[in-house]
């Protein structure tokens, strides 16, 4: 049998409702595989409603290979805003997604869009979801954002944190320890020897240091120590040329050094169907990397590129034990 993932709609006054509504209605007659739905009837009826399908949420949630367990929090009324409701919703879901794990209960986790906003007024104090869940596991790992597209993957040495922090949180070890991530990433679904490249920080690379010396005392220095791992691994490169080769099929992946180095690219490139990995955690934790779109939240236009691809990359990793 299947092993059983967990879904949770994410923040529910944006699109996560009418999404994970939306997939729920496309897998339920595709296969068996279980899952576990953590949201409410109301919640699902609601993005029933959104997504302008034809079935109740009773009909719906009766596929055999499905088991809903409800939410444990007063479920807000809010659609398209911020909300301090929304975010103690959307954390009491993942919560009880990761006790389901802790349990053996669930083997992989994909949830709905975030609002940060929201999850701060709602109680969360980690900068974002993913400092909140090293916290919740505990892995001792590293861990680090990866964004997965149709051609290629990438990870980060930095994350959510102030452009002015950047330099000072780029070291030798960091980058190799992205590098290493993204390698075992890519290696766990199926490619023997992943073709990675390394985003330089300043523009032209530093041009050997009239720009900025990060490429030279940590960026080239953490490349070395990975490629002693034997991980076939090349850089830096400047960053505004470096991406057409990993959406040509040069690379497999690219490791950058900040949040927007790569975002930018792949959301200009492949907007819809992009998916964010929460990595390094010991347990796969999958999301569209698109963001809550409270302008059209309601609205039945949400694309479920995304979180089709979520729930299909979850289910690769799931099986391979990732």
């Amino acid at each position: 049998m299947s092993a059983t993932v967990a879904l949770t709609a994410g923040d529910p006054s944006g699109v996560g409702p009418e999404l994970l509504a939306r997939l729920l209605h496309e897998i339920r007659d595709e296969h068996a595989e279980p899952v576990v739905v953590i949201s409410s009837h109301a919640e699902i009826a609601q993005g029933l409603s959104h997504a302008g399908l034809e079935i109740d949420a009773e009909q719906l949630l009766s596929a055999p290979q499905f088991r809903l367990i409800e939410i444990d929090a007063e479920r807000p009324e809010s659609v398209g805003e911020v909300d301090a409701a929304s975010g103690r919703w959307a954390l009491a879901g993942l919560e009880r997604a990761l006790g389901l794990h802790a349990a053996g209960q669930a083997s992989g986790l994909l949830f709905g869009p975030l609002n940060k906003t929201s999850l701060h007024r709602g109680g969360m104090t980690e900068p974002d979801e993913m400092r909140w869940f090293e916290s919740r596991l505990g892995s001792g790992l590293s861990v680090s954002e990866v964004n997965v597209s149709t051609t290629f993957w990438t990870s980060r040495v930095t994350s959510h944190v102030a452009l002015r922090e950047v330099p000072d949180l780029i070291t030798p070890d960091a980058v190799r320890d992205a590098v290493r991530l993204l390698h075992e990433l890519l290696v766990s679904t199926g490619l023997s020897r992943p073709r990675l490249a390394v985003c330089a920080l300043n523009p032209h690379a530093g041009e050997n240091g009239l720009f900025g010396d990060e490429e030279i005392i940590a960026i080239a220095p953490g490349i070395e120590l990975a490629r002693g791992e034997g991980i076939d691994v090349t850089g830096p490169f400047p960053c505004d040329t470096l991406f057409r080769h990993g959406f040509d099929g040069t690379y497999d992946g690219i490791v950058t050094m900040y949040h927007d180095q790569g975002q930018i690219a792949l959301k200009t490139r492949a907007f819809d169907g992009g998916v964010t990995l929460e990595a390094g955690l010991g347990i796969p934790i999958c999301t569209p990397a698109h963001g809550t779109a409270f302008d059209i939240a309601g609205q039945g236009r949400a694309s479920l590129d995304s979180t089709r691809n979520a729930y299909r990359l979850l289910r690769r990793l799931v099986a391979s034990g990732a």
